[in-house]
């Protein structure tokens, strides 16, 4: 018999015969088959166990196929059911297809369609549920947040969140831009004790210098010309909850020292008030810029670097994870299909050029390309076509270099190498390793000037 794989089946039939002989079928195409001989029985089948798809006979003692239907419709509603029956008219057959049955089969039915519609229909019910399970995640009725990867460096990133999650201690997170940086400060806060208050969230690079202090300290009313009411910053909103300080390396010197002033006293002052206001946060900050190289230029404070960097997490652009880029694009892929309507999978032509690419914009540019070819796409697969311009002059460059002989590679060799020893032949040969000898006698052959 073959092995359970393709989907639980329920079977309502009351000739046991007919169940006999349909489940031997099913089993043996991979199918996990449960059998009922009444509605009754099957709708305690249901109640308790997940099916797939139900095929049922149309007249049965007590509960018949189409008060199952009735049910299953009710409480239901994306169970796929298949009728299988003997007493088949045209009336009934268009009174269940137009209610939302799935198929419609005369006893005896053609075997081989009929294993091809189950498939249909197990297909079907999987896509609903992986879309649902979406659709809750999306909508904030589960856990929002979720970190994708497999990767060595990624696992260890899951377990320095797991370490440090719950700790009053300063996270530093350093990444190239588009690495998920903000996602990782989330995951800390929302898996810690301090997910039920604030997570709030300082864009160092988007909010104007000259509008930065307010907004971190906010002000009283009168404080400035145009500051006609009272206003909470920033610092104070995530009091006992988690601040974010996003891209810090653009905090200009001043406000670093007025925040180091902070994280020292843990109290703040309103512009426009001498009233000192004590806060409790726990700081995340993030950056793309080598904080180090800044300190050492005076562009950036050397007390607050060890100050906001007592714990390190170190992000990897996705060029060093390209293991992981197949489980993003799947995500993603679910995602965009979500809101478009669509039911889309991806070409492996499409999957080995994702693969191969660079992604110097990283996780967050690769979504914005699985975004534009779910909205492009006018089939059922993403392809080729539905990849921006730069992808595919990028492959076809690389199909180019794939074509080229050794010789021509070697020739290409020797060439770089005089120009970089600015034509000296006995530095170029010794840069490529070979002796003087063998490097004119390549000069002669290839008739390389």
């Amino acid at each position: 018999m073959a092995e359970i794989k393709n989907g639980r089946i329920l079977l309502v039939d009351d000739e046991p015969n007919a169940i006999k002989v349909l489940s031997a079928i099913l089993s043996d195409a991979g199918y996990d088959v449960i059998e009922s001989q009444n509605g009754e029985k099957a709708i305690k089948i249901i109640s308790k166990t997940d099916v797939d798809a139900v095929i049922t006979d149309l007249k049965m003692p007590g509960t018949d196929g189409l008060q199952l239907f009735d049910y299953l419709i009710e409480n239901y509603p994306d169970l796929p059911v298949i009728f299988l029956t003997a007493y088949g008219t045209v009336e009934s057959a268009v009174n269940a297809m137009t209610r939302g049955a799935f198929y419609y089969f005369i006893k005896p039915p053609d075997y081989l369609k009929l294993k091809s519609i189950i498939a249909k229909a197990v297909e079907q019910r999987s896509l609903k549920k992986e879309l649902e399970s979406l659709k809750k995640r999306l909508s904030g009725e589960e856990n929002l947040i979720r970190i994708i990867g497999n990767a060595p460096q990624m696992i260890k990133i899951f377990d320095a969140i797991e370490a440090v999650k719950d700790s009053a201690s300063s996270v530093l997170i350093f990444g190239e831009t588009g690495t998920g940086k903000e996602l990782i400060a989330r995951t800390l806060h929302f898996s810690s004790s301090r997910k039920d208050r604030p997570f709030i969230v300082v864009n160092c690079a988007a909010i104007p210098r000259e509008l930065m202090e307010s907004e971190l300290f906010g002000y009283e009313k009168g404080a400035f010309t145009g500051a006609v009411t009272r206003r909470i910053g920033k610092i104070e909103e995530a009091s006992s909850g988690t601040l974010f300080f996003d891209e810090i390396g653009e905090l200009e010197l001043s406000l670093q020292a007025k925040l180091l002033r902070v994280l020292q006293e843990s109290e703040i002052e309103r512009l426009g008030s001498n009233k000192k206001i004590k806060v409790n946060f726990r700081l995340i900050s993030s950056t793309n810029r080598d904080l180090k190289k800044m300190v050492e230029s005076n562009a950036f404070r050397e007390d607050l670097y060890y100050r906001i960097n007592v714990i390190q997490i170190n992000l990897p652009p996705l060029r060093e994870r390209v293991q992981d880029i197949p489980l993003l694009v799947t995500e993603f892929v679910k995602e965009f299909c979500v809101r478009e309507k669509k039911t889309l999978t991806v070409s492996d032509d499409v999957l080995k050029i994702l693969q191969s690419y660079q992604w110097p914009g990283n996780v967050r540019q690769l979504k914005n390309v699985i975004e534009r070819a779910v909205v492009l796409a006018k089939g059922k697969m993403i392809t080729l076509k539905e990849l921006p311009e730069e992808f595919l002059a990028f492959e076809e460059q690389k199909g180019n270099f794939s074509k080229k002989t050794l010789k021509d590679l070697e020739i290409q060799a020797i060439k770089d190498a005089l120009k970089e020893c600015k034509g000296n032949k006995s530095k170029a040969a010794r840069a490529l390793g070979i002796s003087r000898k063998a490097f004119y006698k390549r000069l002669r052959e290839f008739q390389i000037l």
